[in-house]
């Protein structure tokens, strides 16, 4: 049933504004509350009844207007004290306020709390908190007797500090502070030419010395309202700021000033107090740290907005590491621990960021993992995970070391709180598992994206380095993890069984092998890597080709010029012996091994069988000799424990004797630990020639950009357009690994 003509009328036209006159009542009625509560709790701190009854009495004398107070009053009374001014003696303005208020108000049947209340109201402005009130308070003390305002300058300052106008910290558009005449005795406003407010170096000269030698609350304060100057520089919107700075020197002082004492004045004033168990604590019920409040949102209001704009690399780090003092003050602000968060995590993923700021990021996020609460973690980890998927959209060799930094260095945050950890992986994974599923139902042509990219391989691997720098021991949160992990991971690298993604594969058998080797679960990999030598690539003949052999660390796709030629399959051939190798290393010492192995033996001689005919073999001498090779250790390896086993004296059943077998020996000892152990040595020397070479090939591109240049400046074409043709060549093949072209994707 719809709604009446006159219901609609009232909505469009009364409705708002009724709805406003009772949320007005409404909280004129909470301030009210409010006041009577304030008020009982005077009458209890100032003696009961009794001060209710003076107040009374002298409430009622205000109201009669006594103007002959002093009539009955001796000179030794007069001197001593104890009365209270006549009404009409005070500011007019006030008197005017309370005659205009309505007669039930001011008649003679208020309570006494009320009484209570009209007496202390303008008494009482720190219980008010009126920041506005003080400074008038302050701006009068100026006017009327500078000399006491000067003294208390001098020798007092805390006083004058007590109550730091909000108003002027706060990002919000709300009153602005009174300006101060001239002869006020500001301190902070000496050193500034007139209405420009430029900021001089004279100035922050004496507010860093105030910081350092009296830790003066009024120099912090000036000083982080002009570093909000500083942090919003570069902005194109315009705003009005108190100070303005175009000086670089003064810029660059600015900042140093503000990071470094500013945190120095904080633990002065309000040190952090750290409990038997060893967590840090900071007081947050007194005055001090409600004064210190909005300078400290200030403050870290514009190092996050500073995060966000700055490219130097040395004013970042001095950044970053002026903030770890702030972060015991942090943590009842929770939107300000959430942007910092998130500010800093972008620091931590920005490929092009030097390693030292990288770090000093990535002790920010630990440093807040270990102080918060749960909630605070879990908000750094949720922020470290997006910005590392984020950041890994592309790999290339230059930022392939920043991924594994990031990737290394996340992963020792989920091991600080175990449960929280717990909480956070499970989403994750389970998001990596909903789109696998996603890709499997639905068979369209670019499905399978959403699992074969950087992002999702680089997620499973991240696990894998979670999982496995806490999830060994028996009863960690993480164990549970191991096997949705490990289902994820082998659905992924089967998604699609094409020779096109054996880079892929091979990445996400070495992330499955780290999880096997750090928590001795066994996950059967074997059949993963038979499957690749059975492929039509591995068992026909190559073609040949004068390609560079193909990056695997680099490349989750080979490119379709690669496929069937003999660089590729010794390629692939290599990595299928060292993975198989080192799958069965894990297992070298195992009282099993020679069952484990037999059938990978037995398929492995068959698969040596086939490729060597004559006519339809792959007639690839070097690798099935590495394949034949890697048996013959596999048959080593299971006599050797064959013989170890036939002389033990225990039952199958005997489920410790069975795991301590060879517990003496060293894996190093075993055949297939021998093997492996100098196939390492070798794959390592010949890394460090290719690292080698690509530096000398990196210098001499740097030297060709330069030449290149120089010839443009000069005038000279034929340097510049061959410069051009090489970075388009390099475009092309990044584009190809990354797998974007739709062509190549469909083959």
């Amino acid at each position: 049933m719809g709604q009446a003509k006159a219901t609609k009328k009232f909505e469009q036209r009364h409705l708002k504004d009724t709805l406003e006159r009772r949320n007005g009542l409404k909280k004129q009625k909470q301030k009210q509350q409010l006041k009577a509560k304030k008020a009982a709790r005077r009458v209890e701190e100032n003696g009961g009844a009794a001060a209710v009854e003076a107040a009374t009495l002298s409430a009622k004398s205000k109201a009669n207007g006594d103007a002959h107070a002093f009539q009955s009053m001796s000179v030794d009374d007069f001197f001593q004290g104890g009365f209270e001014i006549p009404e009409a003696q005070t500011n007019g303005k006030k008197k005017r306020k309370r005659d205009e208020q309505p007669a039930e108000e001011g008649s003679g049947s208020e309570s006494a709390e009320e009484l209570q209340v009209d007496l202390d109201s303008g008494s009482d402005s720190e219980d008010d908190n009126d920041p506005e009130e003080h400074m008038r308070q302050l701006e009068a003390l100026a006017e009327n007797d500078p000399d006491f305002h000067k003294y208390l300058q001098e020798n007092e300052p805390e006083l004058l500090d007590a109550d730091l106008d909000i108003g002027d910290l706060s990002d919000d558009d709300g009153p602005k502070r009174k300006k101060r005449k001239a002869g006020d005795g500001d301190s902070g406003d000496e050193g500034l030419e007139g209405d420009s407010k430029e900021l001089k170096m004279a100035v922050v000269k004496k507010w860093a010395d105030a910081m350092t030698e009296q830790h003066s609350l009024r120099a912090m304060k000036e000083t982080v309202l002009a570093f909000r100057v500083a942090a919003h520089v570069s902005d194109d919107e315009e705003k009005d700021f108190k100070y303005s700075i175009s000086d670089p020197n003064v810029y660059h002082q600015l900042l140093t000033v503000a990071l470094k004492h500013v945190p120095e004045v904080m633990q002065h004033h309000l040190p952090v107090q750290e409990s038997k168990s060893g967590k840090l604590h900071v007081s947050t019920e007194g005055k001090k740290f409600k004064t210190l409040a909005p300078i400290l949102r200030s403050q870290m209001a514009s190092i996050t907005h500073l995060l966000d704009n700055l490219t130097d690399p040395s004013t970042l780090r001095l950044t970053l590491t002026s903030t770890l003092p702030l972060l015991p003050y942090l943590l009842s602000f929770k939107k300000i621990v959430r942007d910092l968060s998130r500010a800093v995590t972008t620091v931590w993923s920005t490929p092009s960021t030097p390693e030292a700021t990288r770090i000093a990021a990535f002790l920010i996020m630990r440093r807040l993992t270990v102080l918060g609460d749960p909630g605070i973690r879990e908000n750094v980890l949720k922020a470290t995970y997006t910005a590392l998927v984020k950041s890994s959209r592309a790999t290339t060799i230059h930022t392939l070391a920043g991924v594994n930094l990031m990737k290394n260095s996340g992963a020792e945050l989920w091991g600080l709180d175990p449960s929280v950890g717990y909480t956070t992986a499970f989403t994750f994974i389970r998001q990596l598992a909903i789109h696998l599923r996603t890709s499997i139902t639905h068979n369209a042509n670019e499905a399978y994206k959403q699992v074969y990219n950087w992002q999702y391989t680089h997620s499973l691997d991240f696990w894998s380095r979670v999982l496995a720098a806490h999830a060994s021991a028996a009863d960690s949160p993480l164990r549970p993890l191991i096997y949705p992990l490990v289902q994820v991971t082998l659905g992924a690298l089967r998604l699609i069984p094409t020779a096109t993604y054996f880079p892929l594969r091979f990445a996400l058998i070495r992330a499955l092998l780290r999880i096997s080797n750090a928590t001795q679960t066994y996950i059967p990999l074997a059949a993963a890597l038979y499957e690749v030598l059975s492929s039509a690539e591995m068992r026909k003949a190559p073609k040949t080709s004068t390609l560079k052999p193909l990056d695997f660390t680099t490349s989750i796709r080979a490119p379709k010029s690669y496929l069937r030629t003999r660089v590729y399959q010794d390629g692939v051939g290599e990595q299928v012996a060292e993975l198989l190798g080192e799958f069965f290393g894990l297992w070298a010492k195992s009282i099993a091994f020679p069952e484990l192995a037999l059938p990978v033996i037995i398929m492995l001689k068959r698969w040596l069988k086939d490729v060597s005919h004559r006519t339809s073999g792959n007639k690839n001498q070097k690798l099935n000799t590495s394949i034949s090779l890697l048996v013959q250790k596999l048959e080593s390896n299971s006599k050797f424990i064959e013989e170890k086993r036939a002389k033990v004296e225990f039952a199958p059943n005997n489920r410790r004797s069975v795991e301590s077998f060879l517990a003496e020996t060293e894996w190093e000892k075993s055949p297939l630990g021998a093997f492996l152990v100098g196939q390492r040595k070798g794959r390592e020397a010949r890394a460090k020639v290719l690292e080698d070479s690509r530096r000398v090939e990196e210098a001499k591109r740097v030297a060709r950009e330069k030449e290149g240049k120089a010839s443009r400046r000069g005038e000279e074409v034929g340097g510049g357009s061959e410069d051009e043709e090489m970075g388009e060549e390099d475009g092309e093949g990044g584009m190809l690994l990354e797998g974007e072209t739709t062509e190549e994707d469909e083959e």
